[in-house]
């Protein structure tokens, strides 16, 4: 093994222990010929229930739905819900950085609503991250109430998608 394999391998170890430190499942990095990509699989207890589903399209239009004047919807519907239940909501939140989908395709309806009832396998959304659609679950039993994120928004890792008064 040889000096410059040394460096290699702490390079290695540094890579592994930011990805753990800022809980990162996969990253990938190319410098020049060289290429790394590390891979992180996480114990059964913290998946976040993704599952990979094969992209059928990658455009979702931009066009209005229903004339010149049609636009969507606001970045926050919110159903009445009394200041006194807001702290008895659970979050729903995004696992990873992608862009949110409300529907499996342009021409579907929405995964989930305000008033929708979800189940901890219910499927509320799609994140598309690095061409893979990312189905995202529930994981909690009830009923949303405030939609906090548009179709095609961008979205950060933590950020609340939805909020959800539990049964």
């Amino acid at each position: 093994m040889t000096h410059k394999d040394d460096k290699d391998i702490q390079k290695i170890k540094e890579l592994i222990e930011i990805m753990e430190e800022n809980d990162l499942a996969e990253i990938e990095i190319a410098h020049d010929d060289d290429k790394i990509h590390l891979k992180r699989f996480q114990p059964q207890s913290q998946q976040v229930g993704i599952t990979a589903v094969p992209m059928v399209t990658p455009n979702i239009p931009t066009a209005p739905a229903s004339g010149p004047g049609a636009a969507e919807p606001a970045v926050s519907e919110t159903a009445p819900v009394g200041e006194e239940n807001q702290e008895d909501l659970t979050e729903i939140k995004s696992p990873i950085v992608g862009t949110f989908y409300a529907k499996p395709s342009p021409d579907s309806e929405t995964y989930v609503e305000i008033g929708s009832q979800v189940e901890p396998q219910t499927v509320v959304c799609i994140i598309e991250a690095m061409k893979v659609m990312n189905e995202i679950k529930a994981e909690v039993s009830g009923t949303i109430v405030e939609i906090l994120v548009t179709n095609g928004q961008a979205v950060e890792y933590g950020q609340v998608l939805f909020k959800v008064k539990p049964e």
